[in-house]
C-alpha cells in the first residue's frame, strides 16, 4: 500500500511539473449586432498627427457587417462640410475599458490601397498622467500600402526623446496573409512586451537594466485603438483610385493567465 501510495505521488508531481500555463478569455468583444457597444467603445475624434488627421465620425466610415466591425477609408466628396481630402474611420476604449496586463489578441482582415496606413495598439488609460511619449505606445500591427508584412514596434521616452533604438531593438516585422484574416497579438509581462502574429512568436521587447529613464513604462492601465488612416510621412500619399479601403475587423480578446 505505501509503494503504490509513493507511486501515485510521483505522479502528481511529474503532472505538476509538466504542466504548462494556460490562458484564459476574461473579456471579448464579438461586434455582433448593428451597432457598437457604446460602453466600450467610442469613434476616435479628427486630430493633428498623421495618424489621425483624416479620422471623421462620418457614417459611410464606419459598418457592422456579419459579425465584424468594419472601418473605411473614402474620398471625401463634400469639400465645404470638411477639408480634409480623406476620411477615415477608427475606434478607441479611451475613458471607458482599460486593460491590465495578460494577453491582447485582435483577429482583422486588411484590404490593400496605396496610402493605407491601418492600425492596433495600444495607449495609457490615464493619458493625463502618462503624456505620450511618457506613458509609452504599444503598436500590436501596422501595415502600409500592399504590404505582405506587419509591423510591430514600441515607442516611449526612451526610443523616442532619448532615440535609443539597439538596447534593446524596439521592433521589427513579421509577415502575414495579405489576403486573409490575421490574428495580431502582445502579452504584456511586468518584465518584457511579447508579440507575436498567427500564434507564432515575433519578437519580445523586454525591461533592462540601464541608467537611462522611461525606458519600459509599460506596467499600467491601456486603452485600445483600432483605426484606418490614409495618408502620412510614413506610408506616403494616397491614390484615390484604391479607394474605399475596409479593415475588417472579427474580435477582441483579453486573456489572463489561469
Amino acid at each position: 500500500m505505501k509503494s503504490v501510495i509513493i507511486y501515485l505521488s510521483l505522479l502528481l508531481i511529474a503532472s505538476a511539473c509538466c504542466h504548462q500555463p494556460e490562458w484564459q478569455i476574461v473579456w471579448e468583444e464579438e461586434f455582433e449586432g448593428d451597432t457598437l457597444d457604446s460602453t466600450i467603445w467610442s469613434r476616435i475624434p479628427r486630430g493633428t498627427a498623421d495618424w489621425q488627421n483624416t479620422q471623421s465620425f462620418d457614417d459611410r466610415c464606419f459598418e457592422m457587417r456579419d459579425g465584424s466591425l468594419i472601418l473605411k477609408g473614402i474620398v471625401n466628396d463634400d469639400l465645404e462640410a470638411d477639408s480634409a481630402a480623406y476620411l477615415t474611420g477608427g475606434v478607441w476604449t479611451k475613458g471607458k475599458h482599460a486593460f491590465n496586463g495578460g494577453r491582447i489578441e485582435v483577429k482583422a482582415r486588411l484590404q490593400g490601397a496605396q496610402g493605407a496606413w491601418p492600425a492596433i495598439w495600444m495607449l495609457p488609460f490615464d493619458s493625463a498622467k502618462y503624456p505620450w511619449p511618457y506613458g509609452g505606445e504599444i503598436d500590436i500591427m501596422e501595415r502600409l500600402n500592399f504590404d505582405t508584412i506587419a509591423y510591430q514596434t514600441v515607442h516611449s521616452h526612451y526610443t523616442y526623446n532619448l532615440g535609443i533604438k539597439d538596447n534593446p531593438k524596439p521592433g521589427s516585422v513579421m509577415a502575414i496573409r495579405p489576403e486573409e484574416f490575421n490574428i495580431y497579438g502582445v502579452d504584456l509581462w511586468p518584465d518584457s512586451l511579447v508579440f507575436h502574429i498567427n500564434n507564432q512568436r515575433h519578437f519580445a521587447y523586454p525591461r533592462i537594466e540601464t541608467q537611462e529613464e522611461g525606458q519600459f513604462p509599460f506596467n499600467i492601465a491601456q486603452f485600445l485603438l483600432i483605426d484606418m488612416q490614409l495618408g502620412g510621412s510614413w506610408v506616403g500619399a494616397v491614390n484615390p483610385d484604391d479607394l474605399p479601403v475596409e479593415m475588417e475587423i472579427d474580435w477582441v480578446r483579453h486573456y489572463q493567465m489561469r
